[in-house]
């Protein structure tokens, strides 16, 4: 049995996304942010990039991206004129082009970028599934606690914040 372990655990992370994933796209989409995800990874792109320029771990790049742009999202998208999936679609071609030219000049030559943006789900470490369904649960236990506004600030902004609603730290969070 020992020998098939990195199924199990590859089973394990993959359902540990998967829990999450439902309520946290139903309120991507109910948020008219569909192109979110793809902004995200596309920018995964440039937070990789600059890891491997700066000698360290492309998780904590990537992530420091990503929460970076989804802030750079929510203040523009108060202050901009256009949609917010048009924002998105111009982000997501920005951050895409930056990351591309970024990594092809990461000094000591060509990288694999499907590893390092993709990897490979069957090498998976318990504790890295341990990590993932401890993040799991608290995102969907926050989200049982605060579904209610967020869900009334998702359907009238306006009316959540006449409720009482704090609406800014709710567009913060789901971004």
């Amino acid at each position: 049995m020992a020998a098939y372990d990195f199924l199990l655990l590859a089973l394990l992370a993959g359902l540990a996304v998967a829990l999450v994933a439902g309520p946290l796209g139903s309120l991507v989409v109910w948020q008219r942010m569909a192109y979110f995800g793809d902004t995200l990874a596309h920018s995964a792109l440039l937070g990789i990039a600059l890891g491997l320029w700066l000698s360290v771990d492309g998780g904590i790049t990537t992530t420091v991206t990503c929460v970076l742009v989804a802030i750079l999202l929510t203040v523009l998208e108060d202050r901009q004129k256009l949609t917010t999936d048009t924002v998105l679609g111009i982000f997501s071609h920005a951050f895409l082009a930056l990351g591309l030219v970024a990594i092809t000049l990461v000094p000591g030559g060509r990288t694999d970028m499907e590893a390092l943006l993709f990897g490979d789900i069957l090498t998976v470490t318990t504790a890295e599934v341990i990590t993932m369904w401890t993040l799991s649960v608290a995102v969907l236990v926050v989200l049982k606690i605060q579904w209610p506004s967020i869900v009334a600030m998702t359907v009238h902004e306006d009316l959540a914040s006449v409720e009482g609603v704090p609406v800014y730290r709710y567009k913060v969070m789901i971004s």
